[in-house]
């Protein structure tokens, strides 16, 4: 089966799965929205919703994020992976964030200038906040699309080139939400029959599923 084909199918049973696929991480603005995604690398999602209402009470504004001394900062994330960069970075970033006019730019340069920022952070906001069409790759979509045949990209900058050329440009903020999700529900990274999920089990190469059989 053709990548294009594959693309196509996968689309129709994600559609129907997700169709209308929240944003993992709880926000309220476009800034709350950077400081979730910032703070899940190597976080779950789960983790970061649990830390940020305490987080935000104190700190959900630039302004205020920037008023706290980053030792807080600390005290408020301590749970979280990379605790004591992150909340450095959440300090920086603050800083730069009022420097730069006070608010959270819809603007790419501005987004990865920002400490903590990388392409992936500022492409769940530019698509989640702004609406503007991006295909962030986290760990789920790096192995589902290596699984799926759909990328033979070994790192996230080719993955997200292969994924923007199968998938039509206006699906792409939720496509990438319905790929997290269907990675946490049915295709998990360790002890998965590929045989048995519901994507992989026609999509995945025979010696693919056999080889992670033998895992």
């Amino acid at each position: 089966m053709k990548r294009a084909d594959k693309a196509a199918k996968i689309s129709e049973i994600l559609e129907e799965l997700y169709p209308e696929p929240p944003i993992p991480l709880d926000h309220t603005d476009p800034y709350t929205l950077t400081v979730a995604v910032a703070l899940s690398a190597q976080t779950t999602d789960k983790k970061v919703n649990q830390i940020t209402p305490a987080l935000f009470a104190e700190g959900g504004t630039p302004e205020k994020m920037a008023a706290l001394h980053p030792d807080r900062i600390l005290e408020l994330i301590r749970e979280v992976g990379l605790a004591p960069t992150k909340a450095r970075n959440l300090s920086t970033m603050a800083h730069q964030i009022l420097d730069g006019g006070g608010e959270i730019l819809p603007d790419w340069d501005f987004l990865e200038s920002l400490a903590g920022v990388g392409h992936k952070t500022a492409s769940v906001v530019m698509s989640q906040a702004f609406g503007v069409p991006a295909f962030p790759v986290d760990t789920h979509i790096l192995r589902l699309a290596d699984r799926w045949g759909l990328s033979t990209g070994l790192n996230v900058v080719k993955t997200e080139k292969d994924l923007k050329g199968l998938f039509e440009r206006d699906t792409w903020n939720r496509r990438h939400i319905q790929i997290i999700f269907f990675g946490r529900e049915y295709c998990p990274a360790r002890n998965h029959d590929l045989s048995s999920c519901p994507i992989c089990s026609w999509a995945a190469t025979r010696k693919r599923i056999e080889a992670e059989r033998r895992k």
